[in-house]
């Protein structure tokens, strides 16, 4: 996860209603993000040839107030998988921004060190994300900028400009390993728009690897002002 600090007035348009930004440190920060799907199921069903692939998103942070207690998530700006049937079923059951690129990723241990890196094809160019990381786990310091990145349970999408999708997201507190080397290199204006490139294309406020875990997404619910309604 590569993070970085931006002008928050570049994440409004992208706002769900009943959200606001969240800060870290009065920070509005971004991520990009690449990670591997494994044994994925949807509705409890394995699709075949679909258990396994790679993502690279880039997410914001929002907090939503419920009434009675305030849910800490995020919204999707990009998110890219190798798939189109992947991308067909997110976008329609959770109004996401999936889109589709031929991707691969490489994983590599030697002795302490671990390396991994996702690549994906757009537009005949191709894009890395990768990183050089200890093998040893550390536990998340808590109130710590580790802790706001990973610790996000909720997810939501803009349906129009007056209904918000929400859907819960489950699992372990994960544990980080250290970075030692990081790279980024993308094309930023085409994939995320001309106004994100002062901010990508500069010195990150930080880089992270984490050991990810079993997760559950749950099914999405529509909320409106003064209602929140299931699919």
């Amino acid at each position: 996860m590569v993070n970085y600090e931006v002008d928050p007035t570049i994440l409004l348009p992208h706002l769900p209603a009943y959200t606001e930004l969240d800060t870290f440190d009065n920070k509005s920060l971004v991520s990009i993000v690449g990670f591997m799907f494994n044994d994925t199921r949807v509705f409890r069903l394995r699709w075949p040839y679909h258990t396994n692939f790679e993502e690279v998103n880039l997410r914001f942070y929002v907090k939503h107030f419920n009434g009675k207690t305030w849910k800490r998530g995020v919204v999707f700006v990009s998110e890219i998988v190798p798939s189109p049937i992947i991308s067909l079923i997110a976008n329609k059951l959770y109004h996401e921004h999936y889109s589709v690129c031929r991707m691969k990723h490489l994983t590599e241990v030697n002795k302490d060190e671990i390396t991994v890196s996702y690549n994906w094809k757009h537009q005949n160019k191709w894009n890395t994300i990768a990183v050089k990381a200890e093998t040893s786990l550390s536990d998340i310091k808590p109130e710590s900028e580790e802790e706001f990145i990973f610790e996000h349970y909720w997810g939501y999408n803009k349906y129009d400009e007056r209904t918000t999708i929400e859907y819960g997201v489950e699992h372990n507190m994960w544990q980080v390993q250290k970075v030692k080397e990081w790279k980024l290199k993308c094309d930023v204006a085409s994939l995320y728009g001309k106004k994100f490139e002062p901010y990508l294309l500069a010195k990150p406020t930080s880089v992270f690897f984490a050991k990810g875990s079993e997760v559950v997404i749950r099914k999405p619910v529509f909320i409106k002002k003064g209602s929140t309604d299931f699919f």
